[in-house]
């Protein structure tokens, strides 16, 4: 499915829009705490806020670009080659009809063989 370039672009200009309104807002909230802890009642705690606020205006970003290596690594693993499946064991003819069975049974016996070679096909796993 192809995507218009018009979409992508408005849609990397909108991340880049939040990411950017987020770090100008917590770093006026960075400020806005260190200007509480100069002041005379200021706290230890108001210092942690001024060193916390500008990571959490960093997060979105963060969380795009890592969103973004995500979906990269995804679509590269993607596109690789699926590893090769195990031979299948062979399988065993079907028992040759006996004496004087009538043919609807034969024909009902050779129905089954296929049925069972088919499982085995589907599920080599089991004995």
């Amino acid at each position: 499915m192809t995507v218009p370039v018009s979409s992508v672009t408005g849609r990397r200009l909108a991340i880049v829009g939040v990411s950017l309104l987020s770090l100008v807002l917590c770093c006026g909230l960075a400020w806005w705490q260190w200007e509480r802890y100069s002041s005379a009642n200021g706290t230890f705690q108001n210092l942690g806020y001024v060193l916390q606020w500008p990571l959490f205006g960093l997060f979105p970003a963060f969380m795009f670009y890592r969103i973004r290596k995500l979906r990269i690594r995804a679509e590269e693993e993607a596109g690789e080659e699926p590893e090769e499946a195990p031979a299948p064991p062979p399988r065993k003819p079907a028992p040759a009809p006996v004496a004087g069975e009538d043919d609807e049974l034969a024909a009902y016996n050779r129905y089954l063989a296929e049925l069972n070679a088919r499982d085995h096909e589907r599920s080599p796993d089991k004995p």
